[in-house]
């Protein structure tokens, strides 16, 4: 087997967090990225390492399947995202969860059998998967050195572990982490990696890893940032598909529920209750990041070199690695993903080939909303249709951030 030697140049790491059909976003991001940078045909890739959460995930693994080529790929993948069809990839059980108590039963008694109660059919998701990513391509190009890790955050059901499945090449070297929340498991990353961190609890059904079972780890860990620095990125690009609302959208949200007394559908309220486990840690995340970078410039402008290590000894104590500054480049989306959803179930959906039933469904759940907004749309319309606006919303993100993106890189 024979390896490349390592980048001379720093080690970017891509970093992509879960949000259903919200990762159409990333794509577009992804895209945008490749346009700015124009990169030649068999040159190197742009990213060298790869952590993803649920949808994350299954970007991420397509992206790290093409690192053979310059973009990764990244036009192929939208063509996936723009050929999903609402009836194939999001079919609705409506006597899903029925056969949860059974379930719950088997999965105590017999870990070797599946958990497969859901609201949702996710074969059409599962078919996609397994025949969109090249994953003997995948594993080629980590054990050829052509990029060195990828990683797919899961939760594990049972502890409530974060589980980061790594795949790495052989001259990559990733620190054990401390953290007894989660826990590192080297092995090739497969199409029952990406479904599991996939599996929305109750929407999807859970997934089973060997004896385990896993299901969405976007619920403890949707932005793997930590594991991408562990594997040596020495600069990253993260792309959260969480809106930051100003203080006029939020009063204006504010002023749209004002003084109507009306009960608030439960549907609404899942979105935003998605959005609460998924999307708003990484606004954390970020602040932690940040602060840290601005920690370790001052240590490094005031401490000498003995005093330097002293610090890093602590960091190691109590992390597992060192601590260094880190180059960032963070995209998140410039509108509310979730009024695009709204906005574009009112505009498309009439004219679509959804049986009646289904179409009734979607528009009365899209109507009960206090504004024009369909958060729980945007993690579940898998339309091809909204990816294609989702897409072209990350590459115009992408482009007007055109400077820095040929800054970063160079």
């Amino acid at each position: 087997m024979s390896t490349h030697a390592p980048h001379a140049k720093p080690k970017t790491g891509l970093v992509l967090s879960g949000g259903g059909m919200r990762g159409a976003y990333e794509v577009g991001i992804v895209a945008g990225i490749m346009e700015v940078l124009d990169p030649e045909p068999g040159s190197d890739p742009v990213f060298q390492i790869f952590a993803g959460t649920s949808v994350g995930a299954i970007n991420a693994t397509y992206l790290a399947s093409n690192s053979a080529h310059a973009d990764h790929g990244v036009e192929r993948l939208a063509e996936v995202w723009n050929s999903l069809r609402l009836e194939d990839h999001a079919r609705f059980r409506p006597f899903g969860l029925l056969r949860l108590p059974e379930s719950l039963a088997r999965f105590r008694s017999k870990p070797s059998e599946s958990s497969g109660s859901s609201l949702l059919d996710s074969r059409g998701i599962e078919v996609l998967v397994r025949r969109s990513i090249d994953w003997a391509k995948l594993h080629e190009n980590i054990d050829q050195g052509r990029i060195d890790a990828v990683m797919v955050a899961a939760l594990h059901v049972l502890s409530g572990r974060t589980t980061l499945f790594t795949e790495r090449a052989p001259h990559c070297r990733i620190e054990p982490t401390l953290d007894e929340r989660k826990v590192t498991s080297f092995e090739p990353i497969t199409a029952d990696h990406v479904l599991a961190s996939a599996a929305i609890p109750l929407l999807f059904p859970t997934r089973r890893i060997g004896q385990h079972y896993y299901c969405d780890g976007g619920l403890r860990f949707n932005t793997p940032i930590a594991p991408a620095i562990r594997a040596g990125a020495e600069r990253l690009v993260i792309v959260s598909v969480r809106h930051e609302r100003s203080q006029r959208e939020i009063a204006a949200a504010e002023h749209a529920d004002a003084g109507k007394g009306g009960e608030l559908s439960s549907v609404f309220l899942i979105g935003k209750l998605l959005n609460a486990l998924l999307l708003d840690p990484v606004a954390y995340d970020l602040q932690v990041l940040e602060r840290l970078n601005q920690v370790m410039e001052v240590l490094e402008e005031t401490l000498d070199g003995d005093d330097l290590e002293r610090i890093q000894r602590v960091w190691i104590q109590h992390r597992g690695a060192p601590y260094r500054r880190l180059k960032k480049l963070v995209f998140q989306p410039s509108q509310d993903l979730g009024r695009v959803a709204g906005e574009f179930i009112k505009r498309s959906l009439k004219t679509s080939n959804l049986r009646p039933v289904a179409r009734y469904i979607i528009e009365k759940f899209a109507s009960d909303a206090p504004e024009p907004e369909a958060d729980w749309a945007s993690y579940l319309l898998f339309d091809g249709s909204f990816a294609h606006e989702l897409i072209e919303i990350g590459r115009q993100d992408a482009r007007a951030q055109a400077d820095k993106i040929r800054e970063f890189f160079r």
